[in-house]
């Protein structure tokens, strides 16, 4: 209450100045008009300022993020090869299902042993599921996986005459092919648009505030909604190759790496992100 007052009677105080010139004081009544007059020049401000008005740190919108995100990986990485060694549709859609619960790393390493064998839906068709196993048992779900590659092979030759199907459904409907196996080869191979998002997209997704991340489903729609078809095959290998190198699950808690840091630059405590 002191200071209000102090400031009031510096107020009267100037403006008598200008009144009474080199008088000290002025009369009550010149002081109390021109006291008057000064309160209703001064600026008026709320009590409490809206909560629009404060500013806040870091990236305001989904989209300014979505737009950072897009330039830095672009700048890092200009052209980012498939991680996954093929040499048509076929090769690409067995080693795409060999990664699941494996690394690339591994995938290359057994696959040029399988496709020495049968690098073709016909001759694939052919090997015994041992044989296939004893090619591809140091991947993980090695069994299931040899078990899947043998029947979707004996399909492909079957329904579509010996040649991978460029069709979402009929994609997914082959042995041990999934929604983002098929979208891989979909836009890896035929050059049809689509955004294929793993358990890493997801995380990174989140932790950029690109989606709620609820589900993978999700995540996939809301970066379609945020990026243009033409940029998808690109930012799916990019997404990729910057989560493997600087946003690892362990490595980074979403306040370590650049990206996660420039989204959210006040977030102090470790970024926890949906399960897909």
């Amino acid at each position: 209450m002191r200071v209000h007052n102090l400031q009031l009677y510096w107020l009267i105080d100037w403006d008598w100045h200008l009144v009474a010139g080199k008088q000290r004081f002025g009369k009550v009544g010149q002081g109390c008009l021109t006291f008057k007059n000064a309160i209703s020049n001064l600026p008026t401000f709320s009590s409490r300022p809206s909560r629009s008005s404060v500013k806040k740190s870091g990236m305001k919108t989904r989209k300014e993020r979505a737009e950072y995100v897009g330039r830095k990986l672009e700048e890092l990485y200009p052209e980012v090869p498939i991680p996954l060694d093929h040499t048509d549709a076929f090769t690409l859609l067995i080693a795409v299902l060999l990664s699941a619960q494996c690394t690339d790393k591994r995938v290359n390493l057994v696959t040029p042993a399988l496709f020495a064998k049968a690098s073709t839906p016909e001759a694939m068709m052919k090997l015994s599921v041992e044989e296939i196993l004893e090619c591809i048992k140091t991947c993980g779900l090695a069994n299931s996986k040899a078990k899947n590659i043998k029947k979707l092979a004996e399909v492909v030759v079957n329904e579509y005459d010996g040649v991978v199907p460029a069709d979402f459904q009929k994609l997914e409907r082959l042995a041990g092919v999934g929604h983002k196996t098929a979208s891989v080869v979909m836009i890896h191979a035929f050059k049809i648009p689509a955004f294929p998002v793993d358990t890493h997209i997801h995380r990174l997704a989140q932790r950029w505030g690109l989606t709620k991340g609820k589900n993978v489903e999700q995540t996939e729609a809301d970066l379609k909604k945020l990026y243009p078809k033409e940029k998808w095959e690109d930012l799916h290998l990019q997404f990729i190759t910057y989560g493997r190198e600087y946003c690892t699950a362990r490595g980074c808690d979403g306040t370590v790496c650049e990206i996660c840091r420039t989204t959210y630059p006040n977030r102090k405590k470790p970024f926890v992100a949906n399960k897909a």
